[in-house]
């Protein structure tokens, strides 16, 4: 299976999309010399709201890695992850690690296509949006798609692991 030679995502994630069928996202991927390695960066050279920037992020939860999806605009809470998980401990992984596992450097982390397997969890609050921004596999390459769309692409379970403030609780 061939790859558009002319797509501005890492080649992983090409060929990894064009494996999974979505080839059709690639001619989408949006390049940003200048940088977008941050949601906020993203979500200012896109001209979308924060919120909209699906974040890739990844925890060691007992030391096996797994990938978090979350918006933009919010944190996650790693209470909330290691009890979703049944985890004795989630701490955020390390830079080198992040690579390793997924084959992509920090900023540029795509939702899916990454060398290794592993369990995903996607934050409901991506579903606030029609549509959501991820990494196309390096900190200048995003890529535009439908949450539920790419929370199944992802292979993610739909939790709530958001931080929030006191005032509101998970799921209200």
């Amino acid at each position: 299976m061939t790859t558009p030679a002319h797509t501005p995502a890492h080649p992983r994630f090409a060929e990894a999309v064009t494996a999974m069928g979505l080839a059709e996202l690639l001619p989408r991927v949006r390049n940003f010399p200048e940088g977008a390695r941050t949601a906020q960066e993203a979500a200012d050279a896109i001209g979308c709201e924060l919120s909209q920037i699906c974040k890739s992020l990844i925890f060691a939860a007992d030391g096996v890695p797994v990938l978090v999806l979350m918006d933009g605009a919010s944190r996650v809470d790693v209470e909330l992850v290691r009890s979703e998980l049944g985890a004795e401990k989630v701490t955020r992984a390390k830079a080198d690690v992040v690579r390793e596992f997924t084959g992509y450097a920090i900023g540029g982390i795509p939702p899916f296509g990454h060398v290794n397997r592993t369990r995903v969890l996607a934050d409901r609050s991506l579903l606030a949006h029609t549509t959501v921004w991820a990494a196309a596999g390096t900190p200048h390459t995003v890529f535009p798609m439908e949450p539920t769309e790419l929370i199944a692409h992802a292979g993610a379970a739909l939790v709530d692991v958001r931080e929030h403030d006191g005032r509101e609780r998970p799921g209200a």
